[in-house]
């Protein structure tokens, strides 16, 4: 068995070098994704064939749709691992697995990594920290919650990626309200206590549920604080080996172990409340982080996650030991906002430390690396600056992701 059948599923353009590397190592490569991207870009040399899905694909008549197509499909093809390649693909892939019997994550453990009460309930069931939370099931509960917590609350999709769909509550009068405009939706939101802090993401390769590679970085900018606030989003790996990075290190092996993570790439979220210093889990997912942070990740480390997670698919379908990759450990920080130019003259970024520079309309965005972390501060701190001056703009929230 030593060439493999991938059907890789990306209902968002991603996953170009999971792709590549699958096909590089002598895979065959099959792309489920949505019908309205086909004429993107995609490593077309890497990919067998397409399959394509309606758009939208996630209803019910739609995913069983996905399913008859693909009985079809496998009727001439073999299919030996599924592999879902953003947050919205990771119910279909799991979908996919159990109806098709193939191994990997099913549908009880992909909740874990999709749905935010079942990973706050599974957390906190596991003795991991998590704020203050409630389902929106329960009328008399809900009441309960916000008299014994203290506002403000964020009310929150539990299956939305990123920060899609938040909204942040200050009183009990304001909270039942934006709960009765859930109407029928209600089920599908919680409701949890907000308190500032540091927020960190850890991103990891796992195997045989434990991590075998691990870069932390913090926030200097939230996703939510950029998509609410319209400002400039920045993150900055943390100096390994700190107690910082090994607290964090070590809560994100709980969780993992806790969701009954196999092997696979995540991306975790973490914060230190400013009211307690603790550590608090806040959401993880089954994927290489977006919003350019794998590109960070591989500044920083060498290591280029969409890859290694490809190696790491391949190694576990042949049941191969997996050598995970060196780490260089040096540091790395991103930065990236909206502009108001079409395309940004990124010329004027001129420093050695610079490693990549982002080619995207109407966005502005750059990564720096260096082996000396304060350097990337004072660069990122450098760059907010004159990105305000020069380049930036704001738009409002969309009410569905776009990335």
């Amino acid at each position: 068995m030593s060439q493999l059948s991938f059907l890789c599923i990306a209902t968002f353009f991603k996953g170009h070098e999971f792709m590549r590397a699958c096909k590089e190592l002598g895979n065959t490569v099959y792309l489920l994704t949505d019908q309205k991207l086909a004429n993107e870009a995609w490593p077309r040399e890497a990919i067998d064939e397409f399959f394509y899905l309606p758009s939208p694909s996630n209803e019910p008549n739609d995913l069983e749709q996905m399913i008859v197509g693909l009985a079809h499909a496998m009727r001439l093809r073999r299919i030996d691992r599924v592999v879902a390649l953003d947050d919205f693909d990771v119910e279909k892939g799991a979908l996919i697995r159990e109806t098709f019997r193939i191994d990997g994550m099913g549908q009880t453990t992909a909740r874990y990594f999709r749905d935010k009460l079942a990973m706050r309930m599974r957390a906190a069931s596991a003795g991991i920290r998590v704020p203050a939370f409630s389902p929106l099931f329960n009328d008399e509960a809900i009441t309960a919650f916000l008299q014994t917590t203290e506002s403000p609350w964020l009310l929150k999709p539990r299956s939305e990626a990123s920060t899609t769909g938040i909204r942040k509550v200050h009183s009990l009068e304001e909270a039942w309200s934006a709960i009765h405009l859930l109407e029928d939706k209600r089920h599908h939101y919680l409701i949890e206590e907000f308190k500032p802090g540091k927020v960190y993401h850890v991103d990891s390769l796992s195997v045989d549920g434990k991590a075998v590679f691990t870069r932390v970085s913090q926030y200097l900018a939230t996703p939510m604080e950029v998509a609410h606030g319209g400002g400039v989003f920045r993150t900055a790996t943390l100096p390994l080996g700190t107690p910082e990075n090994t607290a964090l290190s070590q809560m994100n092996d709980q969780v993992l172990a806790a969701f009954g993570m196999r092997y696979s790439a995540s991306h975790s979220e973490y914060i230190r409340g400013d009211h307690d210093g603790e550590l608090y889990f806040l959401e993880t997912s089954s994927r290489v982080g977006g919003a350019n942070i794998a590109e960070m990740v591989e500044a920083a480390s060498g290591v280029n996650l969409w890859r290694e997670w490809a190696k790491l698919e391949i190694a576990m379908a042949r049941k191969e030991h997996y050598i995970p990759p060196a780490d260089s450990a040096r540091y790395a920080g991103l930065i990236i906002s909206l502009a108001r130019q079409q395309w940004p003259d990124l010329s004027v970024f001129t420093e050695p430390e610079i490693w990549w520079r982002m080619k995207k309309e109407y966005h502005v965005g750059v990564i720096v690396r260096s082996d000396d972390r304060s350097e990337i501060l004072s660069l990122l701190d450098n760059y907010m600056h004159r990105i305000y001056q020069e380049f930036h703009a704001s738009a409002p929230l969309p009410d569905k992701p776009t990335n």
